[in-house]
Protein backbone atom coordinates (compact mmCIF):
# COMPACT_ATOMS: atom_id res chain seq x y z
CA UNK A 1 0.00 0.00 0.00
CA UNK A 2 1.32 3.23 -0.58
CA UNK A 3 -0.14 6.81 1.31
CA UNK A 4 0.33 10.27 -1.05
CA UNK A 5 0.79 13.27 0.92
CA UNK A 6 -2.23 14.32 2.37
CA UNK A 7 -2.00 18.25 2.96
CA UNK A 8 -1.90 19.48 -0.45
CA UNK A 9 -0.31 22.88 -1.62
CA UNK A 10 -1.73 26.69 -0.93
CA UNK A 11 -3.49 28.18 -3.06
CA UNK A 12 -1.55 29.45 -5.30
CA UNK A 13 0.91 26.95 -6.08
CA UNK A 14 0.51 24.37 -8.93
CA UNK A 15 1.44 20.80 -8.51
CA UNK A 16 3.14 19.97 -11.93
CA UNK A 17 3.48 20.14 -15.11
CA UNK A 18 0.48 17.86 -16.56
CA UNK A 19 1.39 14.30 -18.76
CA UNK A 20 4.60 15.01 -20.91
CA UNK A 21 3.98 13.59 -23.93
CA UNK A 22 6.19 11.46 -26.23
CA UNK A 23 8.65 10.83 -23.39
CA UNK A 24 7.24 8.13 -21.31
CA UNK A 25 9.40 4.87 -20.46
CA UNK A 26 8.77 2.04 -22.53
CA UNK A 27 8.51 1.44 -26.22
CA UNK A 28 6.63 4.48 -27.86
CA UNK A 29 4.97 3.96 -31.28
CA UNK A 30 5.20 6.68 -33.99
CA UNK A 31 2.71 7.32 -36.60
CA UNK A 32 4.85 5.94 -39.34
CA UNK A 33 5.06 2.75 -36.89
CA UNK A 34 1.64 2.76 -35.79
CA UNK A 35 0.52 3.00 -39.86
CA UNK A 36 2.37 0.15 -40.24
CA UNK A 37 0.96 -1.90 -37.65
CA UNK A 38 -2.30 -1.13 -39.36
CA UNK A 39 -1.84 -1.86 -42.84
CA UNK A 40 1.67 -3.75 -43.01
CA UNK A 41 2.58 -6.99 -43.43
CA UNK A 42 4.28 -7.35 -39.81
CA UNK A 43 1.33 -6.33 -37.96
CA UNK A 44 -1.16 -8.57 -36.14
CA UNK A 45 -2.79 -11.63 -37.87
CA UNK A 46 -6.71 -10.14 -39.07
CA UNK A 47 -8.44 -13.12 -37.81
CA UNK A 48 -7.23 -11.87 -34.42
CA UNK A 49 -8.24 -8.48 -35.39
CA UNK A 50 -11.75 -7.33 -33.98
CA UNK A 51 -14.18 -6.03 -36.69
CA UNK A 52 -13.29 -2.45 -37.55
CA UNK A 53 -15.98 0.16 -36.28
CA UNK A 54 -17.07 2.78 -39.52
CA UNK A 55 -14.45 5.77 -39.90
CA UNK A 56 -11.32 3.84 -37.82
CA UNK A 57 -8.73 3.83 -40.65
CA UNK A 58 -8.49 7.38 -39.79
CA UNK A 59 -6.99 6.34 -36.71
CA UNK A 60 -3.60 4.06 -37.36
CA UNK A 61 -3.10 1.45 -35.54
CA UNK A 62 -6.23 0.74 -33.94
CA UNK A 63 -6.28 -1.44 -32.33
CA UNK A 64 -2.99 -2.64 -31.28
CA UNK A 65 -1.20 0.80 -31.05
CA UNK A 66 -3.78 2.56 -29.43
CA UNK A 67 -4.29 0.45 -26.52
CA UNK A 68 0.04 0.10 -26.27
CA UNK A 69 0.21 3.45 -26.05
CA UNK A 70 -2.72 3.95 -23.29
CA UNK A 71 -0.62 1.55 -21.03
CA UNK A 72 2.37 3.14 -20.99
CA UNK A 73 0.69 6.44 -20.41
CA UNK A 74 -1.78 5.17 -17.78
CA UNK A 75 0.91 5.55 -14.81
CA UNK A 76 1.27 9.64 -16.29
CA UNK A 77 -2.16 9.87 -15.70
CA UNK A 78 -2.36 8.48 -12.56
CA UNK A 79 -0.18 10.29 -10.83
CA UNK A 80 -1.81 13.57 -12.98
CA UNK A 81 -5.09 12.81 -10.85
CA UNK A 82 -3.00 12.56 -7.55
CA UNK A 83 -1.34 15.98 -8.53
CA UNK A 84 -5.14 17.03 -9.08
CA UNK A 85 -6.53 15.61 -5.38
CA UNK A 86 -4.00 17.36 -3.72
CA UNK A 87 -5.39 20.85 -5.08
CA UNK A 88 -8.82 20.59 -2.77
CA UNK A 89 -11.06 22.41 -4.64
CA UNK A 90 -14.71 22.36 -2.79
CA UNK A 91 -17.60 24.46 -4.53
CA UNK A 92 -17.87 28.08 -3.53
CA UNK A 93 -13.91 28.67 -2.52
CA UNK A 94 -12.45 31.13 -5.17
CA UNK A 95 -9.29 31.01 -4.22
CA UNK A 96 -8.53 27.23 -4.46
CA UNK A 97 -10.41 26.68 -7.80
CA UNK A 98 -8.92 29.04 -9.67
CA UNK A 99 -5.47 27.73 -8.33
CA UNK A 100 -7.14 24.33 -9.76
CA UNK A 101 -8.22 26.00 -12.99
CA UNK A 102 -4.59 27.33 -13.64
CA UNK A 103 -3.04 23.71 -12.97
CA UNK A 104 -5.78 22.39 -15.20
CA UNK A 105 -5.21 25.30 -18.19
CA UNK A 106 -1.34 24.13 -17.73
CA UNK A 107 -1.61 20.44 -18.44
CA UNK A 108 -4.18 21.04 -21.40
CA UNK A 109 -2.06 23.99 -23.09
CA UNK A 110 0.88 20.87 -23.27
CA UNK A 111 -1.30 18.68 -25.43
CA UNK A 112 -1.96 21.32 -28.04
CA UNK A 113 -5.27 23.39 -26.34
CA UNK A 114 -6.35 26.87 -26.47
CA UNK A 115 -7.04 27.81 -22.75
CA UNK A 116 -9.35 30.39 -21.44
CA UNK A 117 -10.29 30.96 -17.73
CA UNK A 118 -13.72 32.67 -17.79
CA UNK A 119 -14.67 34.58 -14.45
CA UNK A 120 -17.47 33.11 -12.38
CA UNK A 121 -18.67 34.76 -8.85
CA UNK A 122 -17.46 31.69 -6.87
CA UNK A 123 -14.70 31.01 -8.83
CA UNK A 124 -13.11 30.77 -12.39
CA UNK A 125 -14.57 28.18 -15.31
CA UNK A 126 -12.29 27.23 -18.48
CA UNK A 127 -12.68 26.95 -21.52
CA UNK A 128 -10.08 24.78 -24.08
CA UNK A 129 -10.26 24.21 -27.49
CA UNK A 130 -8.15 21.60 -30.05
CA UNK A 131 -8.13 22.38 -33.69
CA UNK A 132 -8.91 19.25 -35.63
CA UNK A 133 -8.28 17.62 -39.12
CA UNK A 134 -11.25 18.97 -40.41
CA UNK A 135 -11.83 22.47 -38.76
CA UNK A 136 -15.13 22.89 -41.30
CA UNK A 137 -16.97 20.12 -38.89
CA UNK A 138 -19.42 21.01 -36.23
CA UNK A 139 -16.74 20.89 -32.96
CA UNK A 140 -17.07 17.96 -30.54
CA UNK A 141 -18.20 19.60 -26.73
CA UNK A 142 -17.49 17.98 -23.70
CA UNK A 143 -17.96 19.21 -20.14
CA UNK A 144 -16.55 18.69 -16.87
CA UNK A 145 -16.11 20.08 -13.80
CA UNK A 146 -13.19 20.67 -11.05
CA UNK A 147 -15.28 21.71 -7.89
CA UNK A 148 -16.08 18.87 -5.37
CA UNK A 149 -18.36 18.41 -2.32
CA UNK A 150 -15.39 17.75 0.07
CA UNK A 151 -14.59 20.57 2.35
CA UNK A 152 -11.16 22.29 2.45
CA UNK A 153 -8.88 20.37 5.35
CA UNK A 154 -10.49 16.75 4.12
CA UNK A 155 -7.23 15.25 3.25
CA UNK A 156 -5.84 16.02 6.33
CA UNK A 157 -7.90 13.12 7.99
CA UNK A 158 -8.57 11.28 4.51
CA UNK A 159 -5.06 11.24 2.66
CA UNK A 160 -5.35 10.06 -0.93
CA UNK A 161 -4.61 6.43 -0.88
CA UNK A 162 -3.75 3.63 -3.26
CA UNK A 163 -4.46 -0.14 -2.61
CA UNK A 164 -5.08 -3.20 -4.38
CA UNK A 165 -5.68 -1.77 -8.18
CA UNK A 166 -7.97 1.45 -6.22
CA UNK A 167 -6.95 5.18 -5.57
CA UNK A 168 -9.22 7.02 -3.32
CA UNK A 169 -9.44 10.19 -2.17
CA UNK A 170 -12.06 13.25 -1.69
CA UNK A 171 -12.86 14.52 -5.37
CA UNK A 172 -10.89 11.60 -7.34
CA UNK A 173 -13.73 10.04 -8.87
CA UNK A 174 -15.76 13.09 -9.29
CA UNK A 175 -13.90 14.42 -11.20
CA UNK A 176 -10.49 15.10 -11.35
CA UNK A 177 -9.63 11.47 -12.60
CA UNK A 178 -11.75 12.07 -15.98
CA UNK A 179 -10.19 15.62 -16.74
CA UNK A 180 -6.73 13.73 -16.41
CA UNK A 181 -8.11 11.19 -18.62
CA UNK A 182 -8.60 13.30 -21.21
CA UNK A 183 -5.23 14.98 -20.98
CA UNK A 184 -4.37 11.39 -21.00
CA UNK A 185 -6.04 10.98 -24.63
CA UNK A 186 -4.84 13.95 -25.90
CA UNK A 187 -1.07 13.12 -25.15
CA UNK A 188 -1.81 9.88 -26.72
CA UNK A 189 -3.32 11.22 -29.98
CA UNK A 190 -0.03 13.83 -29.80
CA UNK A 191 2.44 10.55 -29.60
CA UNK A 192 1.04 9.22 -32.35
CA UNK A 193 1.00 12.24 -34.65
CA UNK A 194 -2.60 12.64 -34.60
CA UNK A 195 -5.27 15.28 -34.11
CA UNK A 196 -8.66 15.05 -33.34
CA UNK A 197 -10.60 14.71 -36.17
CA UNK A 198 -12.65 17.67 -35.78
CA UNK A 199 -12.69 20.37 -33.24
CA UNK A 200 -12.41 19.29 -29.90
CA UNK A 201 -13.99 21.67 -27.18
CA UNK A 202 -14.09 21.10 -23.69
CA UNK A 203 -16.12 23.00 -20.89
CA UNK A 204 -15.10 22.27 -17.02
CA UNK A 205 -17.41 24.82 -14.80
CA UNK A 206 -16.34 25.76 -11.15
CA UNK A 207 -20.03 25.04 -9.55
CA UNK A 208 -21.43 21.82 -10.99
CA UNK A 209 -21.84 20.30 -7.31
CA UNK A 210 -24.14 23.18 -6.21
CA UNK A 211 -26.33 23.03 -10.00
CA UNK A 212 -24.28 25.32 -11.82
CA UNK A 213 -26.05 28.21 -11.43
CA UNK A 214 -23.29 29.90 -13.36
CA UNK A 215 -21.60 27.74 -15.19
CA UNK A 216 -24.46 26.07 -16.82
CA UNK A 217 -24.20 30.01 -18.87
CA UNK A 218 -21.40 29.27 -19.76
CA UNK A 219 -21.97 25.67 -21.15
CA UNK A 220 -25.00 26.48 -22.75
CA UNK A 221 -23.66 29.13 -25.35
CA UNK A 222 -21.05 25.91 -26.89
CA UNK A 223 -24.19 23.89 -27.32
CA UNK A 224 -25.46 25.62 -30.94
CA UNK A 225 -23.48 23.60 -33.63
CA UNK A 226 -22.32 21.01 -31.70
CA UNK A 227 -22.04 17.73 -33.65
CA UNK A 228 -22.53 15.77 -30.32
CA UNK A 229 -22.16 16.07 -26.33
CA UNK A 230 -19.99 13.72 -24.44
CA UNK A 231 -19.24 14.41 -20.42
CA UNK A 232 -16.34 13.33 -18.28
CA UNK A 233 -18.19 12.33 -15.35
CA UNK A 234 -17.72 8.92 -14.16
CA UNK A 235 -19.91 5.73 -15.50
CA UNK A 236 -21.87 3.53 -13.79
CA UNK A 237 -20.08 1.78 -11.20
CA UNK A 238 -19.80 -1.46 -14.13
CA UNK A 239 -18.42 0.49 -16.56
CA UNK A 240 -21.85 1.59 -18.23
CA UNK A 241 -22.06 5.00 -19.71
CA UNK A 242 -24.86 7.15 -18.78
CA UNK A 243 -27.58 7.55 -21.55
CA UNK A 244 -30.10 9.29 -19.67
CA UNK A 245 -30.51 11.65 -16.81
CA UNK A 246 -33.29 12.39 -14.24
CA UNK A 247 -33.98 16.41 -14.19
CA UNK A 248 -32.91 17.89 -10.47
CA UNK A 249 -33.91 21.50 -8.93
CA UNK A 250 -32.37 23.12 -6.00
CA UNK A 251 -35.01 25.08 -4.03
CA UNK A 252 -34.72 26.87 -0.81
CA UNK A 253 -38.00 27.00 0.90
CA UNK A 254 -37.70 30.75 3.41
CA UNK A 255 -40.50 30.87 5.59
CA UNK A 256 -40.71 33.91 7.90
CA UNK A 257 -42.79 34.39 11.16
CA UNK A 258 -42.41 36.78 14.47
CA UNK A 259 -40.43 37.23 17.06
CA UNK A 260 -41.83 37.02 20.94
CA UNK A 261 -40.46 36.04 24.20
CA UNK A 262 -41.76 32.09 24.31
CA UNK A 263 -43.15 31.85 27.92
CA UNK A 264 -44.41 35.80 28.31
CA UNK A 265 -45.89 36.04 25.62
CA UNK A 266 -45.62 32.96 23.21
CA UNK A 267 -49.19 34.29 21.36
CA UNK A 268 -48.15 36.82 20.21
CA UNK A 269 -45.22 35.00 17.96
CA UNK A 270 -45.56 33.17 14.70
CA UNK A 271 -42.97 30.30 14.77
CA UNK A 272 -41.74 30.55 11.36
CA UNK A 273 -40.09 26.48 12.54
CA UNK A 274 -43.43 25.20 13.19
CA UNK A 275 -44.69 26.74 10.15
CA UNK A 276 -41.46 25.40 8.23
CA UNK A 277 -42.16 21.90 9.91
CA UNK A 278 -45.74 21.79 8.61
CA UNK A 279 -45.13 23.35 5.21
CA UNK A 280 -42.16 20.57 4.80
CA UNK A 281 -45.06 17.94 5.47
CA UNK A 282 -47.08 19.26 2.53
CA UNK A 283 -44.13 19.04 0.16
CA UNK A 284 -43.30 15.64 0.78
CA UNK A 285 -47.12 15.28 -0.23
CA UNK A 286 -45.92 16.67 -3.71
CA UNK A 287 -43.16 15.00 -3.83
CA UNK A 288 -45.23 11.18 -3.67
CA UNK A 289 -46.63 12.69 -6.96
CA UNK A 290 -45.65 10.03 -9.71
CA UNK A 291 -41.99 11.07 -11.24
CA UNK A 292 -40.72 12.65 -8.11
CA UNK A 293 -38.06 12.51 -5.40
CA UNK A 294 -37.43 14.61 -2.45
CA UNK A 295 -34.40 15.45 -0.09
CA UNK A 296 -34.59 17.57 2.51
CA UNK A 297 -30.96 18.49 2.08
CA UNK A 298 -30.55 21.03 4.93
CA UNK A 299 -32.84 22.91 7.62
CA UNK A 300 -32.04 25.91 9.65
CA UNK A 301 -33.81 28.44 11.71
CA UNK A 302 -34.73 29.87 15.08
CA UNK A 303 -31.97 31.70 17.22
CA UNK A 304 -32.70 30.39 21.35
CA UNK A 305 -35.01 27.92 23.15
CA UNK A 306 -36.71 31.11 24.66
CA UNK A 307 -37.69 32.89 21.68
CA UNK A 308 -40.55 32.22 18.98
CA UNK A 309 -38.52 31.31 15.83
CA UNK A 310 -39.13 34.49 13.49
CA UNK A 311 -36.77 33.02 10.88
CA UNK A 312 -36.87 29.00 9.12
CA UNK A 313 -35.66 27.97 5.76
CA UNK A 314 -34.59 24.27 4.20
CA UNK A 315 -32.74 23.43 1.28
CA UNK A 316 -34.55 20.85 -0.82
CA UNK A 317 -33.36 18.60 -3.80
CA UNK A 318 -35.75 17.52 -6.19
CA UNK A 319 -35.46 14.85 -9.00
CA UNK A 320 -37.73 14.29 -11.89
CA UNK A 321 -37.83 10.96 -13.83
CA UNK A 322 -39.76 13.94 -16.40
CA UNK A 323 -39.87 17.36 -17.93
CA UNK A 324 -43.58 17.13 -17.00
CA UNK A 325 -43.34 16.09 -13.62
CA UNK A 326 -40.84 18.33 -13.00
CA UNK A 327 -42.89 21.34 -14.26
CA UNK A 328 -46.00 19.85 -12.24
CA UNK A 329 -44.18 20.17 -8.76
CA UNK A 330 -42.27 23.33 -9.70
CA UNK A 331 -45.76 25.34 -10.12
CA UNK A 332 -46.52 23.06 -7.00
CA UNK A 333 -43.96 24.72 -5.29
CA UNK A 334 -44.11 28.28 -6.54
CA UNK A 335 -48.21 28.38 -5.43
CA UNK A 336 -47.39 27.68 -1.45
CA UNK A 337 -49.07 29.58 1.19
CA UNK A 338 -49.03 30.03 4.64
CA UNK A 339 -50.59 27.81 7.24
CA UNK A 340 -50.85 30.57 10.05
CA UNK A 341 -51.90 33.91 10.29
CA UNK A 342 -48.90 36.07 10.04
CA UNK A 343 -46.45 34.32 8.59
CA UNK A 344 -44.88 34.16 5.00
CA UNK A 345 -43.65 31.44 2.78
CA UNK A 346 -40.89 32.13 0.06
CA UNK A 347 -39.98 29.64 -2.47
CA UNK A 348 -36.41 30.20 -4.45
CA UNK A 349 -35.21 27.83 -7.02
CA UNK A 350 -31.33 27.76 -6.83
CA UNK A 351 -30.38 25.90 -9.64
CA UNK A 352 -32.47 23.25 -11.91
CA UNK A 353 -31.35 21.10 -14.67
CA UNK A 354 -34.25 19.58 -16.95
CA UNK A 355 -34.72 16.23 -17.45
CA UNK A 356 -32.92 14.56 -20.15
CA UNK A 357 -34.94 11.43 -21.06
CA UNK A 358 -33.82 8.11 -22.86
CA UNK A 359 -34.33 7.97 -26.65
CA UNK A 360 -34.78 5.05 -28.70
CA UNK A 361 -31.90 3.99 -30.88
CA UNK A 362 -29.07 6.25 -29.64
CA UNK A 363 -26.29 6.24 -32.32
CA UNK A 364 -23.45 7.99 -30.47
CA UNK A 365 -23.85 5.23 -27.78
CA UNK A 366 -24.06 2.53 -31.32
CA UNK A 367 -20.39 4.55 -32.17
CA UNK A 368 -19.03 4.22 -28.62
CA UNK A 369 -19.74 0.92 -28.31
CA UNK A 370 -18.13 0.35 -31.36
CA UNK A 371 -14.72 1.38 -30.35
CA UNK A 372 -14.39 -0.15 -27.16
CA UNK A 373 -14.88 -3.12 -29.04
CA UNK A 374 -12.51 -2.30 -31.66
CA UNK A 375 -10.31 -1.87 -28.54
CA UNK A 376 -11.00 -4.96 -26.64
CA UNK A 377 -13.70 -3.68 -24.40
CA UNK A 378 -16.81 -4.02 -23.92
CA UNK A 379 -19.11 -1.19 -23.18
CA UNK A 380 -22.89 -0.51 -22.86
CA UNK A 381 -25.37 2.35 -21.61
CA UNK A 382 -28.07 2.74 -18.99
CA UNK A 383 -30.10 5.99 -17.29
CA UNK A 384 -28.69 7.37 -14.28
CA UNK A 385 -30.53 9.04 -11.39
CA UNK A 386 -28.26 11.75 -10.56
CA UNK A 387 -28.30 15.05 -12.75
CA UNK A 388 -25.32 16.85 -14.75
CA UNK A 389 -24.56 19.74 -16.99
CA UNK A 390 -25.59 16.73 -19.62
CA UNK A 391 -28.37 17.24 -18.93
CA UNK A 392 -28.79 20.54 -20.75
CA UNK A 393 -27.71 19.21 -23.96
CA UNK A 394 -29.18 15.44 -23.79
CA UNK A 395 -32.72 17.51 -23.09
CA UNK A 396 -32.52 19.51 -26.17
CA UNK A 397 -32.10 16.46 -27.95
CA UNK A 398 -28.49 16.60 -28.80
CA UNK A 399 -26.66 13.71 -29.36
CA UNK A 400 -25.24 13.21 -25.86
CA UNK A 401 -23.40 10.60 -23.94
CA UNK A 402 -21.65 11.00 -19.79
CA UNK A 403 -19.69 8.87 -18.06
CA UNK A 404 -16.67 8.88 -20.09
CA UNK A 405 -14.76 9.37 -16.89
CA UNK A 406 -12.97 7.18 -14.81
CA UNK A 407 -14.45 3.71 -13.67
CA UNK A 408 -15.00 3.46 -9.85
CA UNK A 409 -17.53 4.28 -7.23
CA UNK A 410 -18.66 5.78 -4.02
CA UNK A 411 -19.03 9.52 -4.93
CA UNK A 412 -19.90 11.69 -2.41
CA UNK A 413 -18.98 9.40 0.14
CA UNK A 414 -15.90 8.29 2.11
CA UNK A 415 -15.60 5.68 0.06
CA UNK A 416 -14.78 7.15 -3.26
CA UNK A 417 -12.65 5.57 -5.54
CA UNK A 418 -11.20 4.97 -9.06
CA UNK A 419 -10.22 1.85 -10.29
CA UNK A 420 -6.67 2.03 -11.39
CA UNK A 421 -6.50 -1.22 -13.44
CA UNK A 422 -9.35 0.73 -15.76
CA UNK A 423 -7.23 4.07 -16.78
CA UNK A 424 -5.55 2.37 -19.56
CA UNK A 425 -8.34 1.23 -21.12
CA UNK A 426 -10.97 4.32 -21.10
CA UNK A 427 -7.37 6.42 -22.29
CA UNK A 428 -7.65 4.33 -25.42
CA UNK A 429 -11.64 4.87 -25.95
CA UNK A 430 -11.80 8.34 -25.49
CA UNK A 431 -8.67 9.20 -27.88
CA UNK A 432 -10.47 6.85 -30.39
CA UNK A 433 -13.69 8.91 -30.01
CA UNK A 434 -11.75 12.20 -30.71
CA UNK A 435 -9.98 10.79 -33.65
CA UNK A 436 -12.29 8.89 -35.63
CA UNK A 437 -15.09 10.35 -37.39
CA UNK A 438 -18.84 10.47 -36.19
CA UNK A 439 -21.16 8.66 -37.79
CA UNK A 440 -24.62 10.36 -38.80
CA UNK A 441 -26.21 11.01 -35.66
CA UNK A 442 -29.05 13.07 -36.50
CA UNK A 443 -31.72 12.48 -39.02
Amino acid sequence: MSSHTAGGPTPGATTGTGITTGTTTGTSTSATEAAAVATGPEGPAPAKTPPPAPGTAALPGVPTALTSRARTLAAAVLSRCSDLVAIESPSGDAERLNCLAEELAAGFRATGAEAKRVPGPAGDHLVLEWAGQDESLPHLLLVGHHDTVWPVGTLADWPLEEEAGLLSGPGVLDMKAGLALLEGAMALLADLGQRPHRTVRLVVVADEEVGSPDGRKLFERHLPGAAAVVGLEPPHPDGRVKTARRGSTRVRLSVTGREAHSGNAAGQGVSAVDELVDQLVVVRGLAGLPGTELNAGRITGGSRANVVAGRAEAELGLRFATAEAQQRTLDNLEHLTALRPGARVRTEVLSSRPAWPERSGNPLLRHVRSLAAVLGQHLDGAPAGGAGDTNLAGARGLPTLDGLGAVGAGAHARTEHIDTTQLAPRIALLAALLAVPLPRLRS
